[in-house]
């Protein structure tokens, strides 16, 4: 980053000589300045989605766990059922006691479950702003090369070509912030 600004101070100095190129360096720097926004938001976004992904690991885990209780308690309930007890009513109660820990699991994975489906999917939305940030920066990138290429040439098109791609790189970047 710090030869981007030497080479930005360079350009600066060589427009000061050429008046016809100031706007042209103004929008080398607005590039730059823009060009690390959107990295710093692509950055962050993937950072984002790396958070997310282990939260709903995270609770995948855990309904695992939930899942391997519950059936420990299910088989427990298929023993009593085959085994010859001495004490009915004592039977009776455990039988019980382990019917309410399965539907306590039960119930305990669906709440799970539907926050591990959330979590993917704002899992998924992550990724997709991501995306959509690191494209508008390559296309920023793209467009302040385009554009200093005006000052090696002297031919205005290349300014006018960076900035359709700038303006390009912008959308994109633009479209993270509404993406789902």
């Amino acid at each position: 980053m710090t030869e981007e600004m030497h080479e930005l101070h360079e350009r600066a100095e060589e427009a000061h000589q050429h008046p016809s190129l100031v706007p042209v360096t103004f929008t080398m720097a607005l590039l730059a300045v823009l060009v690390a926004t959107v990295s710093l938001l692509g950055h962050r976004t993937h950072t984002e989605e790396l958070l997310l992904q282990n939260q709903s690991s995270d609770r995948w885990a855990q309904y695992q766990a939930k899942s391997i209780r519950r059936h420990t308690y299910e088989l427990f309930q298929d023993l009593l059922d085959v085994s010859t007890v001495r004490d009915p009513e004592a039977a009776r109660k455990v039988r019980e006691r382990y019917a309410r820990e399965v539907e306590r699991y039960r119930d305990d994975q669906k709440e799970i479950d539907a926050e591990a489906r959330e979590l993917e999917a704002e899992t998924t939305r992550a990724r997709r702003q991501a995306d959509l940030f690191d494209l508008g920066e390559v296309f920023l990138e793209v467009a302040l090369v385009i554009t200093s290429l005006t000052l090696l040439t002297r031919r205005r098109q290349f300014w006018l070509a960076g900035m359709a791609i700038a303006a390009a790189g912008v959308i994109i970047a633009s479209l993270g912030f509404i993406a789902h």
